[in-house]
């Protein structure tokens, strides 16, 4: 069984202990945890609640941390302990097919109504980082209760110990003053230190050279080392991703302006291209129309009140690539 905490309010020399009260409802802390899930875990992004699965279950709410993984916080509520245990179970076994393109499509529709903003601009804001190019390679769970039996413990500590589920068990006591101060304390059943995070089912970020190799391999060589010779020395602060290069601001904590997507990008298309145009038109202090009629084949994609417009498209020929670059830079140097 758990361990029962006591709680005493020190009052100069005296010692008040603070009785135990029964939570109101476990409901409450389902409104709690969607509004401050730091309560749980600092390390989480709320991107869904009450999530329909498509097994026609609702997923209390649904979590990604600062990797891209996605955890499940399952509320006990009015179920018995082994019965939250194996509705968890049954809703992991659905997270973990979800595609980028399905989680990106379950956090906009909940963002968007919370806040206003996207899962790219929520997820950089929430970890001042970049957008991971692989979302959901891992996933846990998180079960959340008042109390739970000593049998479930046994049951959560075996599928972790021995199969390596990345379950666990937070546990929340409540606690009311004769004032009616309203005060709750959280226990975790395993430890929550952080252990390395296993990054084999997640690719490494491609070299320079490899990017070089794969523009050789689609016929893109030259395009792609115009674009790099061109833009990069002269305007950006750059890292390699998974797929490519990412183009940054080039100051301290700059944002993310463009993306060179090196292993989408193929001989009869070209070299593909996301870019942030708001953010781009900012920083070289141009209009934004103009930019978008420089950049080719260029196609929008997402815009919302509080979010940058971006778009896509594809660099085809050298000429493409002169033009853009030296409109670009023309418009650099008169700023400098």
């Amino acid at each position: 069984m758990p361990d029962q905490i006591r709680l005493w309010e020190i009052s100069k020399e005296k010692l008040n202990e603070i009785t135990q009260s029964k939570l109101d409802l476990e409901s409450r802390l389902e409104t709690w945890l969607n509004n401050d899930i730091s309560i749980l875990a600092d390390d989480l992004l709320v991107i869904g609640r009450q999530v329909i699965t498509d097994y026609r279950g609702k997923l209390d709410l649904l979590c990604i941390d600062s990797n891209g993984d996605l955890v499940i916080v399952e509320l006990k509520k009015d179920k018995t302990a082994r019965e939250v245990t194996a509705q968890a179970l049954d809703y992991a076994s659905w997270v973990k097919d979800l595609s980028n393109e399905r989680v990106t499509e379950i956090a906009n529709s909940y963002l968007l109504t919370k806040n206003g903003s996207n899962l790219e601009n929520a997820f950089r804001e929430k970890f001042s980082s970049e957008f991971p190019d692989s979302l959901n390679v891992q996933h846990k769970i998180v079960i959340v209760a008042a109390q739970i039996d000593s049998s479930s413990e046994r049951i959560i500590q075996y599928l972790s110990e021995t199969y390596g589920v990345r379950i666990n068990v937070a546990t929340f006591q409540y606690f009311r003053d004769s004032s009616g101060r309203e005060l709750l304390a959280r226990k975790f059943l395993m430890d929550v230190e952080r252990k390395p995070v296993n990054t084999s089912k997640r690719n490494p970020n491609l070299t320079l050279q490899q990017l070089a190799e794969i523009a050789d391999s689609n016929e893109l060589g030259e395009v792609y080392r115009l674009l790099y010779n061109g833009l990069i020395p002269k305007m950006f602060w750059i890292s390699t991703t998974t797929k490519g290069l990412a183009l940054k601001e080039a100051c301290q904590n700059g944002k993310l302006i463009f993306n060179l997507l090196l292993t989408e990008s193929n001989s009869n298309d070209g070299l593909k291209f996301k870019v942030y145009t708001e953010r781009l038109s900012n920083y070289l202090n141009i209009d934004a129309e103009k930019l978008t009629n420089l950049l080719p084949n260029y196609e929008q994609i997402w815009q919302d009140d509080k979010s940058d417009l971006v778009g896509e498209g594809f660099f085809k020929t050298e000429e493409q690539v002169n033009q853009f670059v030296t409109k670009l830079n023309e418009m650099r140097s008169a700023l400098i």
